[in-house]
């Protein structure tokens, strides 16, 4: 019993495990179901299905909607405030990628022998 559940808290914890229905995802995020299918159309985000073809959403997947449904809420057309997601999501991996060079980098290093 204790694998089952460590096992399904793995995928609990894991931000890209599709957890969410659409139901679900619309009611936390307070949308449309139509909201989400749009975004699914402008390829923001993309559910997996469920073997019966219904539509799950990770918490990764719902993070985007949020800040999609925030730009649409203050007047960005939905292409535009998708684009820009896209370049904050690449943006904030570049910055990830930078740190983690720097950090290598900054370790320590040996002194050159003479």
């Amino acid at each position: 019993m204790e694998v089952v559940n460590a096992a399904l808290s793995d995928k609990f914890d894991d931000d890209d495990y599709p957890a969410y229905t659409m139901g679900r995802a619309a009611e936390i995020l307070g949308v449309t179901a139509a909201f989400l299918r749009s975004l699914g159309t402008a390829n923001l985000i993309v559910p997996l299905r469920s073997a019966g073809g219904h539509r799950r959403y990770s918490r990764y997947q719902l993070r985007l909607a949020a800040r999609a449904r925030q730009l649409v809420d203050q007047g960005t057309p939905l292409e535009a405030a998708c684009r820009i997601i896209v370049l904050e999501d690449q943006l904030d991996e570049a910055l990830r990628l930078n740190a983690e060079l720097q950090q290598r980098h900054q370790a320590p290093q040996k002194p050159a022998s003479s």
